[in-house]
């Protein structure tokens, strides 16, 4: 490379550093990508899966996380602890995720139902909620991760709240937990869609913040850091040729 000026050891170790910094981001970011599509490809295979008993009759472990499995189970509603979402984003006249927590026979582990969206009619109010089966009910869903969470300024708004139903914009299962009191299940049961149900159920993993392509975008940024720190060390250490002038003015010198 005679073109080229030798770098110095601080600026070669930088770039590569860097170099190699921007790779690894690059294909974490690939790597992302590939694990949330590989999801929604089990979260849509899943609608078809064949349903098992929740929790499974050989213990008490529950599906894997990552399973999203079809679940059947029989319990009680606590139809005096409901929970309601005020965050989602299913139509533009606002309305509520409704979630009630579910007993089950010998187990002191509660289940979290999401029973679906309940839309309001646009003034802001919470809209009415149907009443609760008394007894025993058998329901059929997927076991799926709860919504995601953020940072909710105040604090924690259940602790706040004295009565139900309570209203939250994360919900938080660990925070519901302590509400109720008792432990709950780490993912929550998607009930089925029911036509005959007023509650709109159309549950999706809500990647729309962060979607596969978006990862990709960022891996190809990631990729072209890195290909610009090589760019530079070869551009900054580039042997400049004399200006012509330069050379009339040493031949003058002469």
């Amino acid at each position: 490379m005679s073109g080229f000026r030798r770098p110095s050891w601080w600026a070669l170790l930088l770039t590569v550093a860097g170099a190699l910094l921007f790779v690894r981001l690059g294909f974490w970011q690939l790597h992302r990508a590939d694990f949330k599509e590989a999801l929604l490809r089990r979260y849509a295979a899943a609608a078809t899966a064949p349903v098992q008993d929740f929790p499974p009759a050989s213990g008490s472990s529950t599906p894997a996380a990552d399973r999203f499995a079809r679940v059947r189970v029989r319990g009680r509603y606590l139809a005096d602890r409901i929970y309601l979402l005020d965050n989602p984003k299913h139509d533009g006249l606002g309305g509520v995720e409704v979630f009630v927590p579910l007993a089950l026979h010998g187990d002191s582990h509660l289940l979290l139902v999401d029973l679906g969206f309940l839309p309001g009619n646009g003034n802001g109010k919470t809209p009415q909620l149907p009443p609760l089966p008394a007894g025993e009910v058998t329901l059929q869903g997927l076991y799926v991760p709860p919504p995601p969470t953020g940072f909710e300024m105040g604090g924690n708004a259940l602790a706040q709240q004295a009565g139900w139903p309570k209203t939250t914009i994360f919900l938080d299962t660990s925070e519901v937990a302590r509400d109720l009191g008792q432990p709950l299940y780490p993912h929550l049961l998607a009930l089925d869609a029911d036509p005959a149900s007023i509650y709109v159920r159309v549950h999706t993993l809500d990647f729309s913040s962060m979607p596969p392509a978006r990862h990709r975008a960022y891996a190809f940024q990631w990729f072209t850091f890195a290909l610009a720190a090589v760019v530079i060390l070869l551009v900054v250490h580039r042997k400049r040729k004399p200006r012509k002038s330069d050379s009339t003015r040493v031949d003058d010198v002469r």
